[in-house]
């Protein structure tokens, strides 16, 4: 396809919408160069990758970074990166490239900055780029790192012959398993030694090794120790280190009597447990079982996850090593945009995102930000906006009818025996990863409390576990992802985050009454109290790099899978109990947002499928419509509840993985097997009320998976579940029809995640990462160029009626450009007449620069036949259309004046009227 084939190409740094790409080896640049015609041609203006950089081998999503100064090679590297954005620019997109500023992955031998630092402890030249604690309230811990990589206690593995010193010519390492870490210099030194004077059973001097042999062990050595802090003396160290480095191996390698020498003696360690137990004390990391790095862990890392370890970003050396390639490549025009990975683990976003801005002034820069009930990303950061979670939950609660809840309540209390509201359940499993999961990260910042205390006589007699306590209580009930206290001696607060850390402190001594009301004290001063201490900015920072865990583990990754009520609502960024506000409107609260975010943040990210959503779009829809008829859903599980409970074993599955199972077949359905099997799996685990991650139960999951597979086998039940299924499925796709139109014609830049132009029936990742069928997309986009606005439900099942739409708005956007842009107007429109209680209540309405006005159903507004070409409309309402003739984009229907909701969605049920003569 030639650039004469793409209609009105527009800039490359103009956005008008996205499209998300999981990249992979099975998805290469290549494959991702051989689709850009097609995304031309539907309109996007920017592809959209996930991370590019070199990556641990066989990563699907490519967040585990190990090398920032290349691109990975399993994507085709640096050549297949730039055929891609070559292809991109010649068909008029621009690139916009995810980037992982918070962590590094650890677990694989590639990466050589973690390596040196378990070589060489805190005297490695990489040493401050990662955040450790090296002087821990342990000293045996002190100057070392925890490695909890073992299957097995140590002192086990050590019996058991699994641990070994080993070599490969000159580089010597410790092999546990699949596991190898480098030896400590100093180490190497002893090892030498005993090869230069001892090799054989009986400690026979061997005066055949050879004299530099000696000369080399002594030199090993007399290195300076690990911990010396002085710049001079570690770079010095560094240097010495690899020159005796490539010595060794030279000898090894020319002298065979040497390297005999040098295997006898690695030989002989192997075979003494105590001398090797002996020899592993003397590293600079401390090999332990993989349970102990919850409670013992002294490196941040990505939450809980002990192979991801946490950068020190803030520091400028740091900042400029891990961002030098991404800098080149914005330079260069091969990237115009950056979405930046969770910001918010970062030590001083602010401080970060300024110096991301200068390094890419003109980009396009979201950060992935989740924003609590009121929440406002802050108006200082350089940025464009949020990735869209925000959006995403605005959209979604316009299509969940509250008006069931009391029978969706009683239905998951009848399956769950609890009517304990979700924040009550929220509270607990908040409590359980700070107790289990997210230890190691508390005891943390409670040590920076504890030394806050004891350098001040007001505090020095309160006990580590009230100090522990007064934290955990602080991070069960704090509000929002964090606060942005900048970790410095006199940063001031302002009186967003002033009010915030106020209210959540008297929330904790409310919920926690018995603790000394000292330790609230001492954290208020730390927080909110200018000329802090070192301590107190240690302190400061702990504390905001644990919030956003905190909540994304206890709620989005814990509750949210324990708690099933309503699962459409239990989504990223998500409130499942806005449905229980009397006093929320979503009409109100979308106008108010899209407003707001027209004058602040007009190039924010509109999102509703994203690699991290726990369900597609489409499947959100559906549940949608699920809780919007409450008392048909009852009945629905009373009936699978009583055919199908004879099929439970020994408590397996619980009442609400059973809820949230109906409504995931439901959603999904149809529904491979396999795919169920492997969903439940990964929910019951995250629920961690009878299995986990860490502690599996066998007999509860095989429980789980023959209730499914019996269910699967039951004809009767299938046919049945497809009948409840048939019933929403119509409804269901009104709802994503009008939710993909919201995205597309709201203020900010709507993203495609990839293959959700049709209907896309995913579950949370990995199953939202499977392959993508784009020769279908590509012929079915041919065809939607033929087809009549009456004919479009023929194909429905393919989702056609999904990308025709998709299409017509982006090519809207980009013949409207000045309506959808930076500066366009955003106004809400309001009905005549009454649906249900009050027009202003039932229709979402408005018009973008007075040239498009938007009217998408929700289903609250209509009932549905066969397909959503026959929508019924519950009133005869009307609206007003500004004046002037319009055209809907999609169906081609001509309107001016007032329209009654029924013409307007005569044959499909939205409505995106664009007014003539007004280019």
């Amino acid at each position: 396809m030639s650039l004469s084939d793409v209609p009105d190409v527009a800039a490359v740094d103009e956005r008008l919408a996205t499209y998300r790409l999981q990249l992979h080896s099975a998805f290469t640049f290549d494959d991702a160069t051989a689709i850009v015609p097609y995304l031309a041609r539907l309109g996007v203006s920017h592809l959209y990758l996930s991370p590019i950089l070199q990556a641990v081998a066989g990563t699907t999503h490519g967040y585990d970074v190990v090398d920032h100064g290349r691109i990975d090679d399993a994507l085709g590297g640096r050549d297949g990166f730039v055929r891609l954005s070559d292809a991109a620019k010649a068909h008029g997109l621009g690139v916009v490239v995810d980037i992982v500023p918070n962590h590094m992955c650890i677990s694989d031998r590639d990466n050589a900055w973690w390596k040196d630092v378990l070589e060489n402890g805190p005297a490695s030249p990489w040493a401050d780029f990662f955040d450790v604690d090296w002087q821990p309230p342990e000293e045996k811990n002190r100057n070392t790192v925890l490695l909890p990589i073992l299957g097995d206690h140590r002192g086990a593995m050590l019996e058991r012959g699994e641990i070994r010193v080993e070599r490969d010519d000159g580089r010597f390492f410790i092999s546990a398993h699949d596991h190898q870490v480098p030896v400590a210099p100093r180490a190497i030194g002893l090892l030498l030694k005993d090869a230069a004077v001892f090799t054989d059973p009986d400690d026979v001097p061997n005066d055949a090794a050879p004299p530099v042999l000696a000369f080399l062990a002594d030199a090993w050595r007399q290195l300076p120790a690990p911990e010396l802090a002085d710049p001079k003396v570690r770079r010095r160290r560094h240097r010495d280190k690899i020159a005796l480095s490539s010595l060794t191996t030279r000898l090894l390698a020319e002298d065979a009597s040497a390297a005999i020498a040098v295997d006898t003696a690695i030989a002989r360690l192997n075979g003494d447990i105590e001398r090797l137990d002996a020899f592993l004390e003397q590293q600079n990391h401390r090999l332990a079982h993989w349970r102990t790095g919850a409670r013992e862990l002294d490196y941040r890392r990505f939450f809980d996850v002990n192979s991801l370890a946490g950068l020190r970003v803030e520091d400028p050396r740091v900042f400029n090593e891990t961002h030098a390639l991404v800098g080149e490549l914005v330079r260069e025009g091969r990237i115009q945009g950056l979405r930046v990975d969770h910001v918010d683990g970062l030590a001083d976003p602010a401080q970060y995102l300024q110096r991301l801005r200068a390094l890419a002034p003109t980009a396009w820069i979201v950060v992935e930000k989740i924003l609590g009930p009121g929440e406002q990303l802050p108006s200082s950061w350089p940025v464009d906006g949020t990735t869209g979670y925000d959006f995403l939950n605005d959209v979604l609660h316009l299509f969940v009818d509250p008006t069931g809840v009391a029978t969706l309540t009683a239905t998951h209390a009848a399956l769950s025996g609890s009517w304990a509201p979700f924040a009550d359940s929220a509270a607990e499993k908040r409590e359980l990863v700070l107790r289990e999961v997210l230890a190691s990260d508390v005891e943390r910042a409670t040590q920076a409390l504890v030394e806050l205390a004891a350098a001040d006589r007001m505090f020095r007699d309160v006990s580590r576990h009230q100090l522990r306590a007064a934290l955990r209580a602080l991070l069960i009930v704090f509000p929002v992802y964090r606060s942005y206290i900048a970790p410095s001696a006199d940063a001031a607060v302002d009186d967003v985050d002033r009010a915030l850390i106020t209210t959540a402190l008297a929330a904790a001594r409310a919920r926690e009454p018995e603790i000394e009301s000292l330790c609230f004290e001492l954290i208020r001063r730390a927080l909110l109290e200018p000329g802090r201490s070192e301590g107190a900015v240690r302190f400061v920072t702990r504390l905001q790099q644990l919030t956003g865990p905190a909540i994304a583990k206890g709620v989005e990754d814990t509750a949210f899978y324990a708690w099933s009520r309503c699962l459409a609502l239990n989504e990223v960024g998500g409130e499942p109990a806005v449905i229980d506000d009397a006093e929320h409107d979503a009409i109100a609260t979308l106008h108010a947002h899209n407003a707001h975010a027209a004058e602040h943040w007009p190039q924010r990210m509109l999102a509703t499928s994203t690699h991290d959503t726990k369900r597609s779009e489409d499947v959100r829809a559906r549940l949608a419509v699920v809780a919007s008829r409450a008392t048909w859903w009852a009945e629905a599980v009373d009936r699978f509840v009583a055919r199908n409970t004879s099929k439970r074993s020994s408590g397996a599955p619980d009442g609400d993985l059973v809820l949230a199972l109906y409504q995931t077949m439901v959603g999904a359905w149809p529904l491979p097997l396999e795919r169920c099997l492997q969903w439940a799996e990964k929910a019951a685990r995250e629920a961690k009320l009878h299995t986990s991650w860490t502690r599996p139960d066998a007999t509860f999951e095989a429980g789980v998976r023959d209730f499914i597979t019996a269910l699967y086998d039951d004809r009767d039940f299938i046919a049945d579940l497809e009948a409840v299924v048939a019933d929403v499925a119509v409804l269901g796709e009104i709802t994503s029809l009008s939710q993909l139109t919201l995205k597309l014609t709201s203020p900010g830049v709507p993203d495609l995640y990839q293959g959700t132009e049709l209907w896309t029936l995913d579950l949370v990742d990995p199953d939202n990462r499977r392959p993508v069928d784009y020769a279908k997309r590509q012929a079915l986009l041919d065809r939607v160029q033929t087809l009549s606005p009456a004919s479009w439900h023929e194909l429905r099942d393919d989702g056609v009626m999904k990308l025709l739409v998709t299409q017509r708005l982006l090519q809207l956007r980009r013949r409207r450009r000045s309506c959808f842009g930076p500066r366009s107007r955003y106004t809400p429109l309001f009905v005549d007449g009454a649906i249900g209680t009050a027009a202003s209540n039932d229709v979402v309405a408005f018009d973008r620069d007075g040239v498009v006005v938007v009217v998408p159903a929700r289903t609250a507004t209509v009932c549905a036949g066969s397909s959503p070409t026959q929508v019924i409309v519950n009133s005869a309402a009307s609206l007003t259309l500004p004046a002037g003739q319009y055209i809907d984009v999609v169906s081609g229907a001509v309107h001016e004046g007032t329209v009654t909701l029924q013409a307007l969605w005569q044959l499909l049920p939205i409505a995106v009227l664009e007014r003539q003569g007004s280019l």
